[in-house]
C-alpha cells in the first residue's frame, strides 16, 4: 500500500489485513525515488499496490511509474488522472449518457460572468482539481459572482478554469455509493451540518446508512464500465430527474461510512486486491 498520511482509512485496511492474514507492506511516497528509465526494474513492489496518497499529483505520477515496471496498481493511473479532474470526469459521464449536473467551463472572468447570465442564479463555481469542498463556492447573483470570480484570478492558473454547475435542487444531503470492482457494496446518506450547504464529512456532514437502490446499481454499473473495475466512491444527488452523478472519487474515504452501514469496506477492497493477485 503507498501512501503519504496515515489517516483513519489507511489504519482499517492494515487493521483488515491483520485480520484476513494478509501481508500488507507499507510504503511511505516521500520516501521513493525511482529511476524513469529502469521500466523493467520491480524491486521492492509487489504484483499489486493499492494507491492511497492524498496527492492528486502525486498519486497519477507514482501510479504512472509502477505501472510502467508492470505492477498493477488500484487505482490506475487513467482512473486516478480523470477522476481526479472534474472537468474530463464529467466528459467521461456525460459520454456515457450517466446524468450529471449540466456544466460549463469558462476561461475568463468576463466569458464566465456571460456563461452564468445564460445559465442563471443560483450556480456553484468548483476548482477543475480540488476535494472536501475547498474552494467550492456558490454564485447567487452576478456581483458576487465577479467578485469571486476576480478572486480566483490572482490565485494558480489552474483556479482560472471555471467549471462552473447548475445548482442542483435537492434534500439537504447527498448520496456516496461505494463501488468495488463493478459492485455497489454500500452507500450513506451525507447531511450538511448547520449553516453549511456542503455535505462533505470532511467539514462536519452526518452520515447516515442509505439502501442501495436498483437505480444506484444501475448508475454504479455504468460508473465501472466507463471508468474500467476499481474501487470508487460514488457521489450522487436526489433531483427532480433522478439521481445525478456529480463525482467520483478514486481515492475514496470510508471512516464513518463503515460504523454506519455495518459493511467491512476495506476487507472489500483487499478481496478486491487479492482477486487481482490471483490473476
Amino acid at each position: 500500500m503507498l501512501y503519504d498520511q496515515i489517516r483513519p482509512e489507511e489504519r482499517l485496511l492494515i487493521d483488515a489485513a491483520k485480520r484476513k492474514s494478509l501481508r500488507l507492506r507499507l510504503h511511505n511516497s516521500e520516501e521513493l525515488y525511482l529511476n524513469a528509465l529502469e521500466v523493467d526494474r520491480r524491486e521492492t513492489f509487489e504484483d499489486v499496490v493499492l494507491q492511497r496518497c492524498v496527492s492528486y499529483f502525486r498519486s497519477i505520477h507514482l501510479t504512472a511509474l509502477l505501472e510502467s515496471r508492470g505492477v498493477s496498481v488500484i487505482n490506475s493511473s487513467r482512473i486516478a488522472s480523470i477522476c481526479g479532474n472534474k472537468l474530463l470526469a464529467t466528459i467521461e459521464l456525460a459520454g456515457a449518457r450517466i446524468p450529471t449536473p449540466s456544466t460549463t467551463v469558462a476561461f475568463s472572468v468576463e466569458s464566465a460572468l456571460k456563461a452564468l447570465s445564460e445559465i442563471g442564479y443560483p450556480a456553484i463555481l468548483k476548482p477543475v482539481i480540488g476535494s472536501w469542498g475547498r474552494l467550492v463556492a456558490p454564485l447567487k447573483d452576478a456581483e458576487s459572482a465577479r467578485a469571486i470570480l476576480e478572486d480566483r484570478e490572482n490565485m494558480f492558473p489552474l483556479y482560472q478554469v471555471y467549471y462552473i454547475q447548475e445548482m442542483i435542487q435537492r434534500p439537504p444531503r447527498d448520496i456516496r455509493c461505494f463501488l468495488i470492482g463493478d459492485e455497489a457494496v454500500a452507500a450513506i446518506y451525507r447531511y450538511a451540518p448547520k449553516d453549511e450547504w456542503r455535505t462533505n464529512t470532511a467539514r462536519g456532514g452526518r452520515v447516515e446508512s442509505c439502501k442501495i437502490t436498483p437505480q444506484m446499481e444501475e448508475l454504479a454499473s455504468k460508473v465501472a464500465k466507463v471508468f474500467g473495475e476499481g474501487v470508487y466512491g460514488v457521489d450522487m444527488m436526489e433531483s427532480e430527474r433522478g439521481l445525478t452523478v456529480h463525482e467520483v472519487n478514486y481515492t475514496t474515504e470510508f471512516r464513518n461510512s463503515v460504523p454506519v452501514t455495518g459493511v467491512d469496506i476495506p476487507g472489500l477492497i483487499l478481496d478486491f486486491a487479492g482477486r487481482k493477485v490471483r490473476k
